[in-house]
C-alpha cells in the first residue's frame, strides 16, 4: 500500500521510462520546472496540486483519464 503523491510519483517515473524521456526532456515539453517534476517522481510532497499533474499529463500528450487508469492506483491508502 501506499500514499496517492508515491503513486502518481511511480507512475510519473514510469512512463518517462517508457518513452525514454528525461525529467528535463519532460520540462522542456511543456514548461513544468525541473525541479516540480523531481519532486513529484522522488514523492517529496504531501500534497501535490491537480493542476501540476494536469500540467505534466498535458506535457505527455496524456489526458488525466489516461494517467490515472493504470493498476499502481489500486495500491492507495490515502
Amino acid at each position: 500500500m501506499m500514499k496517492l503523491t508515491e503513486a502518481v510519483g511511480k507512475r510519473l517515473q514510469n512512463i518517462l521510462e517508457e518513452r525514454n524521456l528525461t525529467q528535463y526532456g519532460l520540462s522542456k515539453l511543456g514548461g513544468v520546472p525541473r525541479q516540480t517534476i523531481n519532486i513529484v517522481v522522488k514523492g517529496q510532497h504531501d500534497r501535490l496540486a491537480l493542476d501540476t499533474v494536469y500540467q505534466i499529463t498535458a506535457s505527455l500528450g496524456m489526458t488525466l483519464g489516461e494517467f490515472f487508469a493504470d493498476p499502481i492506483f489500486d495500491e492507495v491508502t490515502d
